[in-house]
């Protein structure tokens, strides 16, 4: 469980990166969520988009990805989802609060 600050500490870290996956009105596929646990994993903060024309809100898709990735929601703030996982993967940068 991600403390106040810790969060600050994160959304203003994920600031300065890209959104790397986007989400439509195709949902969330297997594929999909392959593809975030594997960005997670080498990466550990990652911020998704979620298309307007998405079924659900970013809200309701960043509780959704967190519980199945077993990750930490970060944000969801408009259409971008932040999400946080600690990584096992040893010679990575692991994100700093």
């Amino acid at each position: 469980m991600l403390t106040g600050k810790q969060r600050s500490n994160l959304r203003a870290q994920a600031n300065g990166i890209e959104p790397i996956v986007q989400i439509g009105k195709g949902g969330v596929s297997e594929n999909l969520m392959k593809q975030l646990a594997d960005v997670l994993y080498a990466r550990e903060l990652v911020k998704i988009t979620v298309h307007k024309n998405a079924e659900f809100t970013a809200k309701e898709i960043a509780n959704d990805l967190a519980v199945d990735l077993e990750a930490e929601p970060v944000a969801a703030i408009g259409n971008k989802v932040i999400l946080y996982k600690r990584s096992k993967k040893d010679g990575i940068n692991h994100v700093e609060f």
